[in-house]
């Protein structure tokens, strides 16, 4: 009977055993699923946490549209000053044969009256005045660098004065509004290859 006993006893400490064995897992799962549940919850975001991202992508949104805004503000603006100086370039060139002719009537004026003289000098300065008026510049000037941008050379010759590559003579003045070519320099080059 002690054997039988002493059996039942360690029988009944086993089942104990097994008992608190399967106790304690069930409490490791229902902590671990407690842990899944509550890490699902902070997955999905509060009501609060999606007004403020929704805010976030639409403070976003304005300002990438405040941005473009402003860029096709300066290009429409940039584009308006291109338009004018475009009409001015183009009234300008229409202008130029005739500021041409009366160069050439002062160049060639020698034994004119006094007040013929006076009449030309006159309208030369009004014209050079209404130039100013338009932002156009007129360039080539004897001794000037030679720029093929700027000057169209029709011809060279060598000159002991005049250094290398240097204007040594203007057939037809240049003009320019801003960086815009209205009509080239027409000149003779000094001293080139």
């Amino acid at each position: 009977m002690a054997k039988e006993e002493i059996k039942k006893k360690k029988s009944e400490e086993e089942t104990e055993e097994k008992a608190e064995t399967i106790e304690k897992e069930e409490t490791v799962k229902e902590t671990e699923s407690e842990k899944e549940a509550e890490s699902e919850e902070a997955k999905e975001p509060t009501p609060e946490e999606k007004l403020t991202e929704e805010l976030k992508k639409q403070k976003e949104s304005y300002l990438r549209l405040a941005a473009e805004y402003e860029n096709y503000r300066k290009r429409t603006q940039q584009e308006k000053l291109g338009i004018y100086d475009d009409a001015t370039a183009k009234t300008v060139e229409q202008l130029l044969p005739m500021a041409d002719a009366l160069q050439m009537a002062m160049q060639n004026s020698e034994g004119a009256p006094q007040e013929f003289l006076k009449g030309l000098e006159m309208i030369q300065t009004q014209f050079k005045t209404s130039m100013e008026k338009l932002k156009v510049e007129s360039f080539g000037e004897i001794g000037d660098e030679f720029d093929p941008n700027l000057h169209n050379a029709i011809a060279k010759v060598e000159s002991d004065e005049l250094g290398e590559n240097q204007l040594s003579m203007i057939y037809q003045k240049g003009f320019k509004i801003g960086d815009k070519i209205i009509r080239h320099a027409m000149v003779q080059v000094a001293n080139c290859d």
